[in-house]
């Protein structure tokens, strides 16, 4: 018998659904395991962080980071792959991914703890999952208590009265470019899902399970809806496509979000922890946007710039990168 992987994480994470997505579209053994108060001694014994998604293999490693555990399941289990097959297309998919991943989670993060039928409904769903069986007081005493801690959080993010409107607003236009682009194709790239098809997905399924951004979805972007589903038990449905056949839709995503608003944002941030700052403000839009400074996102950009720099040849890609305005960001950072 197969000894299966063991992902613990809850439904309410997106970084934990991402995992979970993959794991289901490679077929790859594994049971999902909610974490609350009666596992957590199994968790900690595996964990070098207190965050999730953590996956145990079979040998009993504790793994944990939604991009690195994919990327080494991808080494091991490599069909049927996420990767592109040309490294420039690669290229495009793992920036998506990483924009997802670190700006992508602000209007979740946002939406989730701002207004209030959204915290009130994400903590109840926190505390019953972390008290499976426990009484309605319980719950609600939990619940009261997850909500005092994670609303003062939502600084951690950036969001602000200050930047609540770009925010939203992001979140707005990143559904109004998506829409039209999976109205013609099941994922993000053709007729298989790749790295960036996890990543965004898994932030805008949070969305969708959430009062305040599940109504914009219902009402602005159905296809975008039935995407999100496809992508909680994704199925290779056809090839990739050719970035002449993604780029009318899929190019204003890199122009508006990533280079709009992703990249200086992120290029800001790691600037700001070169120089040991605190916090750091950067002007997006015209307009500008604070926030505390944050280490792993310097982390992960330094990532994604390596894999930049190991491409042999990227003459077609820089064509792209300049033509949405993301080149200029890249080598900056």
């Amino acid at each position: 018998m197969v000894t299966p992987y063991r992902i613990f994480g809850i439904e309410l994470s997106p970084y934990s659904v991402k995992v979970r997505s993959y794991f289901r579209y490679k077929g790859i053994p594994h049971e999902w395991v909610v974490r609350h108060m009666g596992n957590m001694e199994e968790f900690q014994k595996h964990a070098k962080l207190p965050l999730i998604p953590l996956v145990i293999t079979p040998e009993g490693e504790g793994l944990q980071d939604s991009t690195p555990i994919l990327e080494r399941m991808e080494r091991l289990f490599p069909d049927p792959s996420i990767e592109l097959p040309d490294p420039a297309l690669g290229f495009l998919s793992a920036l998506i991914e990483e924009y997802a991943d670190e700006w992508g989670n602000k209007p979740m993060f946002h939406f989730r703890w701002w207004y209030e039928p959204d915290q009130k409904s994400a903590a109840e769903r926190i505390a019953r999952a972390n008290l499976p069986g426990a009484s309605d007081e319980a719950v609600q005493k939990l619940a009261g208590s997850l909500e005092g801690r994670m609303i003062p959080r939502l600084r951690l993010v950036g969001s602000s009265a200050e930047t609540k409107p770009q925010i939203e607003a992001s979140f707005r236009r990143q559904l109004a470019i998506l829409e039209p682009h999976l109205s013609r194709r099941p994922y993000l790239f053709g007729g298989r899902p790749c790295l960036a098809d996890f990543g965004l997905f898994a932030q805008l399924y949070e969305c969708s399970i959430d009062p305040t951004p599940g109504a914009v979805l219902r009402e602005r972007a159905p296809r975008v809806l039935t995407w999100i589903e496809r992508m909680l038990t994704p199925a290779a449905l056809g090839d990739f496509e050719p970035w002449s056949s993604l780029a009318p839709t899929l190019e204003p995503l890199l122009a508006q979000e990533v280079a709009g608003l992703f990249l200086p944002w992120s290029t800001a941030n790691a600037k700001a922890l070169a120089a040991g700052q605190a916090e750091f403000e950067v002007a997006l839009e015209g307009r500008p946007f604070r926030q505390q400074t944050q280490k792993y996102h310097a982390r992960s950009l330094a990532a994604l710039m390596q894999r930049y720099a190991k491409l042999a040849e990227p003459r077609t890609l820089d064509a792209v990168l300049a033509r949405t305005g993301c080149l200029a960001w890249l080598h900056d950072a």
